[in-house]
């Protein structure tokens, strides 16, 4: 279009004057001829000068017609160049009409992304997205195995199975009631409250909507309608156990039976040593709910019931739920995106001792931190120690280099599921450097829109956990409570990707890189694809206590069974069955 325009543009400069000239000049010399005949018609030598105007007229048109025919020709030369440069060989800075079209489709949406139909909030990062959109799209094609990146590996058939046996019956008349202090964090109080439901059915009791921790290091005065939904709770478990709101007046100010339940308890020591508090006590108080059942060992019905309350009646408040669902949209709208818990904030630095990388002033921060937790039992921490037995969370510049190894492109989009990171951008700098498409619900929602969660951690992290459980690929820097309910909630819907690092082997090659004697490249990216090409989600049943440890270290050597609920309710399809479906790891 362009060219055309040019076209036009130089006809009108090259015509218009010769046009004027041509006209000025034939009506001069009429004028002049009618002149000079009347006035000088007696004399031969006028005449003589006469007929040499005339011949001189007679020749210029002809020399005004060559003239044009020559501007012509060169017009239509450069014209018919011109637009041979453009249809054969395009230039490279016109983008091809693939590329317009999908960058178009990103940045307009259509219909395709609801979440454009609502007030956005400024998303300087979303600019960067766009600019690159090209090169993602590019990286798709270029890059051999891309998708395979993003593709999780077959789950086998598996499916939910959580429906009880034909001899599971509705809950018994309640012998009592059953009080609940959960403790810890969001997932540590899911898991727990999970458990604490299996228990009220174990022992015939009436369980009270659960309190959530308040006097933990976060300081979080949530109330449980206030991270999950009452409602749904109660009705979602009405076939199983009798919840109530709260407990029945007459009885607030009895007299309760405080009970710390031993970690990891089978059933027959609810059944036998709980359950005869109830000769004496109507009110049962249970002072912790974590790890308060065994991993194993159960028997089926009760572990589909602790299923049934951790991944289907325990859903978040239905303001955090709308909240998390746009941030996914959101997510989704820059194309497959990696949710990363990067556990690096400074409880989880502080409680594990790991000091890898940080300077001594927030070395001996974190030590004070550690010391004057009075429910932190160990206090010196050889961080050098941890670190290489794989019990540090990975810092951030380590996680960039895993990143890449694996084969990840730079603008490839992060969600980082995380509080606030220890020492800021001061050490975000390794990781962006390498993926500036960093995003977290601080840069996907308004001020606004976040504002009736602020200063509750729970319900921050719950709008994490659903970014992450939605993710195309999940990647914990650390094995703590999220990571685990996360990667146990993925295999439950399906084994969805979830690359787990193998810590203590990354940090081996990590310090040979730190020592010169082994280069970013192929060689690495060999080694750490080989060590985690089991370790992406894939079917496989859970795994029990490392061999030689006994008692409580055996129960904690166990993968815990929010983890991986395979083989208690997880059931693979008839026509699947034999097909060699479970991975060993």
């Amino acid at each position: 279009m362009r060219c055309l325009q040019f076209i036009y543009i130089l006809f009108f400069i090259v015509f218009f004057p010769i046009f004027s000239v041509d006209s000025s000049l034939d009506r001069r010399g009429n004028k002049a001829g009618r002149e000079e005949r009347r006035g000088r018609r007696g004399k031969k030598k006028e005449r003589r000068v006469e007929r040499r105007d005339m011949q001189r007229r007679r020749l210029r048109p002809s020399r005004l017609s060559m003239l044009r025919w020559l501007l012509t020709c060169a017009v239509v030369t450069i014209a018919t160049a011109a637009l041979l440069a453009v249809h054969v060989s395009p230039s490279a800075m016109v983008p091809s009409f693939s590329e317009a079209y999908k960058l178009s489709k990103r940045e307009i949406g259509g219909t395709e992304l609801r979440w454009t139909q609502e007030i956005s909030p400024p998303q300087p990062t979303k600019l960067l997205a766009s600019s690159q959109s090209r090169k993602l799209d590019g990286a798709k094609i270029a890059r051999p195995g891309f998708e395979k990146l993003w593709k999780p590996l077959p789950n086998r058939g598996f499916m939910p199975c959580t429906v009880p046996s034909s001899s599971y019956s509705p809950p018994v008349e309640s012998r009592g009631y059953l009080i609940v202090h959960a403790n810890g964090g969001l997932n540590q109080m899911r898991a727990g409250i999970s458990d604490m439901v299996a228990v009220a059915r174990i022992i015939n009791a009436t369980l009270v909507i659960p309190k959530l921790d308040k006097k933990s290091f976060w300081q979080d005065n949530s109330n449980f309608s206030d991270v999950f939904d009452e409602e749904h709770f109660i009705n979602s478990l009405s076939s199983d156990v009798k919840i109530i709101k709260k407990l029945p007046k007459d009885l607030v100010k009895a007299t309760k039976a405080v009970k710390y339940f031993k970690s990891w308890s089978g059933v027959e020591y609810y059944q036998e040593e709980i359950s005869h508090l109830w000769d004496e006590h109507q009110v049962i108080r249970a002072a912790k709910s974590d790890s308060r059942l065994a991993n194993n060992d159960l028997p089926p019905d009760i572990q589909k019931l602790r299923c049934r309350a951790f991944f289907e009646a325990l859903q978040f408040a239905p303001p955090i739920e709308a909240l998390g669902k746009l941030l996914v949209e959101r997510m989704r709208s820059y194309g497959p995106y990696i949710a990363l818990h990067l556990r690096y904030e400074k409880d989880m630095l502080a409680f594990s001792g790991c000091t890898h990388g940080l300077s001594p002033v927030e070395s001996e921060e974190l030590a004070r931190i550690r010391e004057n937790t009075t429910y932190w039992k160990v206090k010196d921490i050889d961080s050098q120690e941890q670190r290489a037995k794989g019990y540090c969370p990975l810092t951030p510049k380590e996680v960039g280099i895993f990143l890449s190894a694996l084969g990840y492109p730079s603008n490839t989009p992060i969600y980082i599921a995380a509080g606030e990171i220890y020492g800021g951008d001061s050490h975000m700098t390794g990781l962006e450097s390498r993926f500036p498409l960093l995003m977290g619900k601080e840069k996907l929602a308004s001020a606004d829109e976040l504002q009736q969660f602020r200063g509750y951690a729970s319900q921050m992290a719950a709008l994490d956990y659903i970014v992450s459980v939605e993710s195309d690929v999940f990647i914990p820097s650390y094995s703590g409570n999220m990571a685990r309910a996360v990667e146990g909630h993925r295999r439950f819907l399906g084994h969805r990707k979830t690359i787990t690092p193998d810590r203590r082997a990354l940090v081996h090659l990590f310090d040979k890189i730190d020592r010169g004697s082994l280069k970013e490249g192929k060689r690495l990216s060999d080694r750490i694809l080989e060590i985690h090409r089991r370790r992406q989600g894939s079917p496989r049943k859970r795994k029990g206590p490392i061999s030689g440890t006994r008692g409580k270290e055996r129960f904690r050597s166990e993968e815990a069974f929010y983890e991986n609920p395979l083989p208690d309710c997880l059931c693979q399809l008839e026509s699947l069955k034999g097909s060699g479906s479970f991975v060993n790891i």
